[in-house]
């Protein structure tokens, strides 16, 4: 190891394996501080015998990394401190960087400390990570499609909470470490995109069910089958499939060029399901097509699936349109995140009691409070007003739904 004027850093990659020809210069390893990413290249050409690191290991000046076989080609010392191996990497950081007559040159991976630290953490193979940045350089969007795109490893990933640091940066407490399940990882990466890169609006709103809800109770109540009754949530995916044949805009995506609006036309209606702190969104199918009866089974069916942890790839894709449910929680309004591509998404809070005026009287109303977030893009505030309001006056009334 060359003189890298420091006590000690982190073997992060090993270039070569034993066998392998390396030339002078050629990179063997990659260390690692806290804010620097160095190769560290050979000061021998020759065969590799052995290699005495291992990833995780710390290193410093003069250590021992792997045994060379000479084959009589000149050999030179190099004693080159910290910042001159900073100087020869500069702002490229590479997994693997060869002799530009090597045969693996053309496998060079350019990425940042930053975001191999992010990879190794989610064990992500950076050479199967398609590189959108300058001179293929790996970014964190690509991290981020690369996670939506496949599928990650059953090994859990740590989180640290509560952690109290110095000013010198030094860990000082620690009071507790959970595990992220790779579902809650991979919709965190998600919904972070989705909020970063749509430009929300919320608009609110609540619907008196006061009728609705009594036609509800008088049925399942007549209903002998109770494996089957309905739920409220049941009526709001009926009227909402009906609003989006009303409202087009609502059921359409952006083009990936962003210049042009894709309007669908099959509706298929997203559910947001909470199972063990984990969030699934199976999707409803055909919801236009189906009766009242039908959307209930359906939503029982893909419930169970969500419990039982058997939910298929078409169980939860070709959505057009989400609902996040926080009815059976409680709270009241929320802004709830789009689920991209879709353009837009309903939450629906706990029912409450509260005294209406009807312009003679107060009555106690059954009021749903309704959350619209949409894509500012697309939909403008007024579009969005009508939607919500159809919404409202559907529910408070479904003989609207036959008009």
């Amino acid at each position: 190891m060359p003189d890298i004027g420091v006590d000690a850093l982190e073997v992060t990659e090993i270039l070569v394996r034993i066998g392998e020809t390396v030339n002078i210069e050629q990179s063997l390893i990659t260390v690692e501080g806290d804010k620097s990413s160095i190769e560290v290249p050979s000061s021998h050409a020759g065969i590799v015998k052995n290699i005495l690191v291992k990833i995780g290991d710390k290193v410093k000046t003069s250590s021992i990394l792997m045994v060379l076989e000479n084959f009589n080609i000149s050999s030179k010392s190099h004693n080159l401190n910290i910042d001159q191996l900073q100087e020869r990497s500069k702002t490229v950081y590479c997994d693997k960087i060869f002799n530009p007559h090597h045969d693996q040159n053309k496998n060079a991976i350019h990425a940042t400390p930053m975001i191999r630290r992010l990879s190794r953490k989610l064990n992500i193979p950076l050479n199967q990570v398609v590189s959108t940045g300058r001179k293929n350089r790996i970014l964190k969007k690509d991290l981020e499609l690369y996670i939506q795109n496949n599928t990650i490893s059953s090994e859990k990933y740590k989180i640290q909470n509560n952690t109290l640091m110095s000013s010198n940066n030094t860990k000082k407490h620690i009071s507790k470490e959970i595990d992220i399940s790779k579902n809650q990882l991979i919709v965190g990466f998600n919904l972070h995109k989705n909020y970063t890169n749509i430009p929300h609006v919320t608009q609110f709103d609540e619907a008196n069910i006061t009728i609705l809800e009594n036609f509800r109770q008088k049925y399942n109540k007549e209903n002998q089958d109770k494996s089957n009754h309905i739920t409220i949530l049941v009526f709001i995916i009926k009227v909402l499939a009906h609003a989006l044949e009303k409202f087009p805009l609502f059921n359409s995506s952006l083009s990936t060029d962003k210049k042009k609006i894709i309007l669908k036309n099959y509706i298929n209606i997203g559910i947001a399901i909470d199972v063990n702190n984990d969030l699934f969104v199976p999707v409803l199918k055909n919801i236009n097509k189906k009766n009242i009866i039908d959307i209930s089974s359906d939503l029982l069916s893909l419930s169970k699936k969500a419990q039982a942890g058997i939910l298929k790839k078409e169980d939860i894709t070709g959505s057009c349109f989400t609902i996040s449910n926080l009815g059976g929680i409680g709270g009241h309004w929320f802004s709830p995140i789009i689920n991209a591509p879709e353009v837009a998404i309903l939450g629906v809070s706990r029912a409450i009691v509260k005294p209406i005026w009807n312009n003679k009287e107060f009555i106690p109303s059954l009021m749903l409070p309704l959350s619209l977030s949409y894509d500012h893009r697309i939909i403008n505030g007024a579009y969005a007003a009508r939607f919500i309001s159809f919404i409202n006056k559907v529910l408070s009334d479904m003989h609207f739904l036959f008009m």
